[in-house]
């Protein structure tokens, strides 16, 4: 029944086609690399992303060779801001771009015709004050990642909390977004260090974890960020009072996880194991997911006009398909897609938010990150 119904809605997708679409994604990725970390026992695949990105335009193809749409991903890498941004100056039409937050600006601010999609940075000031009219974010927002565990942590009744942040600014980032998940969901912050230690915590792990936590007082939950994964796996199994570790490290806020197999998701990790050789990271299926809108959009407008598929994808009608329970969609104001967060730990989902209880006079969805009457983006015109 189902072939059939698919076959029926092709078949007239088909009667429609008329003139060949040709739709061309550039896609411009940083490798900088992570910064050194203690144990990199987990390096990042050299495709990350890109692979996402390349599933996306072979998902676009399987209903565009129906519609006389055809996709092209163009790929840039390059090593240094610099560079990226030079070789961006072909970029024209459709763009995405996997980097972090000030290369974003740079490159929507030079290619102001362009729609810019982000796949990897989660700075919260990219959807905020520093927002533009022609940048979208496929990655969830570090607000987003914090209010999904902070709701976890409200209903479980885990009210009191620990706080340990990292040293890069990535970490700073996401410390920002936990304390600020904290106080919205009313959450007590017990304790609040940086964690200074700079000798080789696996050597020690048992003797300073254990002192170092036990000076943050009294907690549910000790929330680590680290988000380039240095020293927060160290932190589990050794505090001083046995107490569950989130944030970075433990139960984790993601995108998107091989961990995940509902709502029809194990279909899309299958398809990303074949393509790629590995499981679908979280920067992978933001990748995917930015091309997928665009060929979700470029399928209901019949046009690759980037005016008519930023208004589309802006409006009431658009909706993705994004394997995580509830259909996605970019919000008006500031071009996030709305999107579940899972919460997970290295071999299960244990729960995805937005969770029971918290309401939204228009969607749930946006429980999680900032909502509209906060927003400081003006770039939208909402």
């Amino acid at each position: 029944m189902l072939k059939w119904c698919l076959a029926t809605v092709i078949a007239g997708w088909s009667g429609m086609a008329t003139a060949q679409i040709d739709v061309a994604v550039t896609y411009l990725r940083l490798d900088d690399r992570k910064p050194q970390t203690l144990s990199d026992i987990d390096p990042d695949p050299a495709d990350l992303g890109i692979a996402g990105a390349q599933l996306g335009v072979a998902d676009n193809a399987t209903t565009g060779q129906f519609l006389n749409h055809s996709y092209t991903l163009t790929e840039i890498t390059a090593t240094t801001a610099e560079a990226l941004l030079a070789a961006s100056a072909d970029a024209t039409g459709l763009v995405a771009v996997q980097a972090p937050a000030a290369v974003v600006l740079g490159i929507a601010d030079a290619h102001p015709d362009a729609l810019v999609f982000n796949v990897a940075a989660a700075d919260d000031s990219l959807r905020g004050i520093d927002c533009r009219a022609n940048l979208f974010h496929a990655a969830p927002s570090f607000a987003m990642r914090a209010d999904a565990l902070a709701q976890f942590l409200v209903t479980k009744r885990w009210t009191d909390v620990a706080l340990v942040t990292g040293p890069a600014p990535v970490d700073r980032a996401f410390a920002d977004a936990l304390r600020a998940s904290a106080a919205k969901f009313d959450l007590r912050l017990r304790g609040d260090e940086p964690w200074g230690f700079t000798g080789d915590i696996r050597r020690t792990t048992t003797d300073e974890v254990p002192s170092f936590t036990q000076r943050l007082g009294d907690f549910d939950m000790l929330l680590v960020a680290d988000e380039i994964h240095d020293f927060g796996r160290y932190l589990n199994y050794n505090t001083w009072e046995p107490r569950p570790v989130g944030g970075s490290e433990g139960l984790t806020p993601v995108a998107w996880s091989a961990v995940i197999e509902q709502w029809g998701a194990e279909q899309l990790q299958s398809r990303f194991r074949d393509l790629a050789g590995r499981g679908m990271r979280a920067t992978d299926y933001s990748a995917w997911a930015a091309i997928r809108a665009i060929g979700e959009a470029v399928t209901r407008t019949g046009t690759a006009d980037v005016a008519t598929l930023r208004a589309y994808m802006l409006g009431p009608d658009f909706t993705l398909a994004g394997f995580k329970g509830r259909p996605l969609s970019f919000r008006a104001w500031n071009g996030q897609l709305r999107q579940p967060i899972p919460l997970v730990d290295s071999r299960a989902i244990v729960a995805v938010a937005p969770l029971e209880g918290f309401l939204h006079p228009v969607t749930e969805l946006d429980t999680l990150g900032g909502d509209r009457p906060e927003s400081p983006c003006t770039a939208f015109g909402e």
